[in-house]
């Protein structure tokens, strides 16, 4: 309903009825055949597969670290895919592109990949210190540091960037799945596949991460080859993501969390889907909010879902305060 929805929404209003007719070639009205294939089709699959993506890459990420608020934007992982990103971009000749503006196909492989090599050695760098920590406190305090490091070296690199680059950057941070045209999907959907395929089928050795190293060990899982996996995962699903919608706040902490009080399990054989669904569902809603202002003003993506997520991750703070408090 969601995607339908999100597909009707905008500045021009399509009947929620007439979708089929001219997502399958019956429609007789031209100017919709054209909205809804050119720009709104291509917006709504991006938020479908980003939204699952995020979930699942904090699912991931709560999972190695034992930690319920860490997620690809608290711990800085998404920083570090926007330096991976910003690297391309600064490198891409002397007249360059636009950050998500005229990168062909080649240039979009490159900028994924990128992405996924800065997140994943951001995700290096805070597994290597938070074994040597103890707390959640240490380590999202952790994780906001090395963010503001690999933000710090991004704004050096825009510093020397063209105007051009500058203001395209600056609306990219606000997050969009209006980016991404329908020739550019492919990239983003085997990449994101890729990342699931990385991941696998085996929800039983996530479980048994939740005991510990030891304890996992004690039941026969490889936990060193689990941890590479989630690393690997979690760096490519985030970095894609991050490529192309630029740096998408609180989901990747706020559908896995919805997720285990919606089904109330900690089960992943529950918990990944779980969290991929409620991932495309706080993203095509978003989405939709941001269509809906009044006089055909698209609203900047980020705010809207800070204001869906911070009451959940604050609710989640507040438990485990008071849970410490009566321990």
């Amino acid at each position: 309903m969601l995607f339908a929805l999100d597909l009707a929404a905008g500045s021009v209003p399509i009947p929620p009825l007439r979708i089929p007719a001219i997502l399958f070639g019956g429609a007789d009205n031209p100017a919709w055949v054209a909205i809804i294939r050119i720009f709104r089709l291509p917006k709504a699959i991006t938020a479908l597969v980003g939204g699952a993506s995020l979930a699942v890459s904090g699912l991931m990420l709560q999972t190695l670290f034992r930690n319920p608020l860490a997620g690809p934007d608290s711990l800085g992982i998404g920083a570090g895919a926007s330096v991976g990103a910003g690297l391309v971009v600064i490198f891409a000749g002397s007249s360059g592109s636009a950050f998500l503006g005229q990168l062909g196909l080649a240039g979009y492989t490159a900028l994924a990949l990128a992405s996924a090599l800065g997140a994943a050695l951001v995700l290096l760098v805070i597994l290597a210190i938070s074994r040597r920590l103890a707390g959640t406190t240490s380590l999202l305090i952790t994780g906001i540091l090395v963010g503001y490091f690999a933000g710090s070296v991004l704004a050096l690199l825009v510093f020397f960037a063209s105007p051009q680059k500058v203001q395209v950057y600056l609306g990219w941070t606000y997050g969009s799945f209006a980016g991404v045209t329908l020739d550019r999907i492919p990239v983003l959907l085997g990449g994101c596949l890729l990342g699931f395929i990385v991941l696998g089928r085996s929800p039983r050795s996530f479980d048994a991460l939740v005991l510990g190293d030891r304890g996992a060990e004690s039941v026969g899982i490889d936990v060193r080859r689990v941890r590479r996996r989630i690393i690997v995962a979690s760096a490519i699903l985030a970095g894609v993501v991050t490529a192309f919608c630029g740096p998408i706040a609180f989901l990747g902490i706020a559908a896995p969390q919805g997720a285990r009080r919606l089904f109330r399990s900690s089960a992943h054989r529950m918990l990944l889907p779980g969290s991929a669904l409620l991932g495309a569902f706080f993203a095509l809603f978003a989405d939709i909010l941001t269509q809906v202002a009044p006089g055909g003003i698209a609203l900047p993506l980020n705010p809207l879902l800070a204001l869906l997520g911070a009451p959940l991750i604050l609710s989640i703070v507040l438990r485990s305060r008071s849970s410490e408090g009566r321990a």
